[in-house]
């Protein structure tokens, strides 16, 4: 067995760096460094509750599909990033509050989550455990 401590971040490939930058701004990431953008390079952002991202650049295909989750064939790869969030419903008024667009939800057991995505289409499922609110109705609605 690897002696793995934690998740160290996520690298998401972007297209427009100043508007990515600003959406996972107002999900509560601060930028922390550009480490050299237009050559490939991370723009590092971290969140309050210590989740890392590597902003990755720049995308250099045209089009606006996320080849893992808009097309009908379905390629190897990760297909999305899952938060746990306190609150479901203090989420979904955060994302009206911001006109983000929720795109799916599910509930399973004690878990309930909603989907949202970024500028580039990247999924980002946001859970909540044993809260009280619900995403809905038991099983999948709109999964991205």
């Amino acid at each position: 067995m690897l002696n793995i401590e934690n998740v160290n971040h996520i690298g998401i490939r972007i297209k427009d760096k100043t508007r990515s930058v600003a959406f996972y701004e107002l999900l509560g990431f601060a930028f922390v460094t550009d480490a050299g953008y237009e050559d490939g390079h991370p723009i590092i952002l971290k969140h309050p509750s210590g989740v890392v991202l590597n902003l990755l650049g720049p995308a250099n295909t045209p089009g606006d599909s996320n080849i893992l989750m808009d097309v009908d064939e379905k390629h190897t790869g990760i297909t999305h990033v899952a938060l746990t969030v306190s609150s479901l419903d203090h989420a979904r008024n955060f994302m009206s509050e911001n006109s983000i667009k929720i795109t799916g939800s599910f509930s399973f057991g004690d878990m309930s989550a909603i989907f949202i995505r970024d500028p580039d289409r990247n999924v980002i499922e946001l859970d909540a455990y044993g809260s009280g609110d619900s995403a809905g109705e038991s099983g999948y609605s709109g999964h991205p």
